[in-house]
């Protein structure tokens, strides 16, 4: 738990915590959740932790069958479309109005220095992380409490189809010089034609999202 975290109930924390595994790759689509296991490690009750399961199944983060316990949620094609359909809304805003001299600006350019250290290292999965970490700053250009928090639970979703993915080179590489130049032209203070940029980002990621999904669900 963080700081952060501070104020909220016992299981908004706990959901919180679980969701930003999501976000690190460290629980994966399909996987089940042990509840013996998860309150041992979080050193909760059993009752506060099915709340917080209850919220993030609320939020499509995870799924409960009956008998058979709690589930990730898999992604399916129409919850990518429906993710970067909000994505463009979001980050492109949020670019356009970028001040040349916010704090995140920093964040994003150490994220892109991480993500081309994590590719030369063949490390696709840290670039992965790096990215998350790129795209959660461009949403703090925005300065809104409430945006960033929403951001996290399509961040979680988003990590999942990640995870769904074969050849995560083939998803990350194009993006890392992508992420350099959208926030070069933040710096060079250009928001609009960084928001520009990252529309186009967008849409080939996506893109190429739902033609490696397709061939996932063809294997």
């Amino acid at each position: 738990m963080t700081e952060d975290d501070e104020g909220l109930p016992l299981a908004d924390r706990l959901a919180r915590h679980i969701r930003t595994l999501l976000i690190s790759g460290e629980l994966a689509p399909g996987q089940r959740l042990s509840e013996a296991a998860f309150s041992e490690r979080f050193d909760v009750s059993r009752n506060s932790l099915r709340e917080a399961f209850r919220l993030l199944t609320k939020d499509g983060l995870l799924r409960h069958e009956a008998n058979r316990g709690v589930f990730v949620t898999v992604p399916s094609m129409a919850s990518v479309i429906d993710i970067y359909r909000v994505r463009r809304m979001l980050e492109c805003g949020a670019l356009r109005q970028a001040w040349q001299q916010h704090p995140a600006i920093r964040v994003m350019r150490q994220a892109v220095a991480d993500g081309q250290k994590k590719r030369d290292a063949g490390d696709w999965v840290g670039v992965g992380s790096a990215n998350m970490v790129f795209h959660t700053a461009i949403i703090d250009l925005s300065d809104s409490a409430r945006l960033t928090e929403f951001y996290e639970r399509i961040s979680a979703e988003l990590r999942l189809c990640f995870g769904l993915l074969n050849d995560p080179e083939h998803l990350h590489s194009p993006f890392v010089d992508m992420n350099d130049a959208i926030v070069t032209l933040v710096e060079q203070g250009k928001p609009a034609e960084a928001a520009t940029q990252m529309e186009t980002y967008l849409n080939l990621a996506e893109r190429t999202m739902l033609k490696a999904l397709e061939r996932a669900e063809q294997a």
